[in-house]
């Protein structure tokens, strides 16, 4: 599935002018407060009427300005999860989720294989006062998933919950989209869970796209930094679970090496994107001998971007990926460091949190 829009609007002085497709998966809108990410989302739902443009889901047109279409609300086969998880006090778990049940469109979601994978088993008789942040959310968003939806629309789903509560709900959607294969629109302005989920994103700012493509790509775009922020600044690695030591180490191959990391709870074989922040990359341009520092990755040199400041980003091409390494400018010079110069990668094992790890 398709999703396509080419939208105007404006309310006020803020103005959303963008056109993008992205095909089908966990597509992300990202950029910060203010870029008009909500704005655009309640334009695919049918919440707002833009001025002017088109928007198509799989190739159906649910709004066409020149044609005067514009498809209601209940009609476009859209599943909205919010901030807020906007459960019926006065119904129980099960209740709230009979209440959510559509006629399917395409095809029909098994609502107890979402009770499984949202592990909502045990909370079906309760009452949402009685339930944790987290359970809440979990609730919203099968809630959201037993309408039949042919395109679920999730809003800073994530934003109102504890980091612990955001981590346990991010592998919830992790399986959701890995077993259910629903097109997503998420938003969020956080790297870590565009990182983890995404398999496209839209970088939007001040209502203007600025960048749409595949997540891995985008992530490790030294041009999109300013967007992303210094501090979340990084490279996704693609990897596969191959040992498990006891001193809690695990083993994972990469298109350049080895990377070792804190241990994985997940079966040998098994496939890794690991997020490497640029802060926590260092460069050599000879391999390091007697250094404590076990992952060294053999690199090659794809550019170099100075910042505002005394520091720089440099692109790395680490085997079939991309890192970055955010550095001061002196060392660049110092090291004499250009593009296409062989040099080492050096990532600390314990720099990389258990959050910047998807399975």
């Amino acid at each position: 599935m398709t999703l396509f829009l080419d939208l105007n609007h404006s309310v006020g002085d803020f103005n959303l002018t963008l056109k993008f497709q992205v095909p089908n998966g966990v597509s992300a809108l990202f950029g910060r407060s203010g870029a008009g990410k909500t704005t655009l989302v309640n334009a695919v739902a049918g919440l707002i009427t833009p001025q002017k443009g088109r928007i198509e889901i799989a190739g159906r047109a649910v709004f066409d300005a020149g044609r005067g279409l514009n498809i209601p609300p209940h009609q476009r086969g859209i599943g909205y999860v919010f901030q807020d998880p906007r459960l019926f006090p006065h119904m129980s778990v099960q209740r709230n989720l009979n209440y959510g049940r559509r006629p399917a469109r395409s095809f029909e979601i098994d609502a107890n294989l979402i009770i499984d994978i949202l592990g909502l088993e045990k909370l079906l008789d309760r009452r949402p006062d009685t339930l944790s942040g987290g359970e809440k959310q979990r609730v919203a968003i099968a809630r959201a998933l037993l309408s039949n939806p042919d395109l679920l629309l999730l809003d800073e789903p994530l934003a109102a919950l504890d980091r612990a509560r955001k981590l346990e709900i991010l592998s919830y959607l992790e399986r959701l989209r890995d077993e259910l294969r629903l097109p997503m629109l998420y938003v969020s302005h956080s790297v870590p869970e565009l990182a983890r989920l995404a398999t496209d994103i839209v970088v939007m700012d001040a209502g203007k796209l600025v960048a749409c493509g595949p997540a891995s790509d985008l992530l490790s775009d030294p041009s999109l930094v300013p967007q992303l922020g210094l501090a979340a600044a990084g490279a996704s690695v693609l990897a596969r679970l191959t040992a498990q030591s006891e001193d809690g180490l695990s083993t994972l191959n990469t298109s350049a090496g080895q990377l070792f990391l804190p241990r994985i709870e997940a079966p040998l074989g098994s496939r890794v994107r690991v997020r490497i922040l640029a802060q926590d990359v260092m460069i050599s341009v000879q391999k390091p001998e007697q250094i404590s520092a076990l992952n060294i990755l053999p690199c090659h040199i794809i550019s170099l971007r100075p910042g505002d400041g005394p520091g720089m980003i440099v692109e790395l091409n680490s085997g079939n990926d991309r890192l970055l390494a955010r550095i001061t400018a002196r060392s660049a010079k110092r090291l004499r460091l250009q593009p296409d110069l062989a040099c080492y990668a050096i990532v600390k094992t314990l720099s990389i949190r258990p959050a910047e790890v998807a399975i």
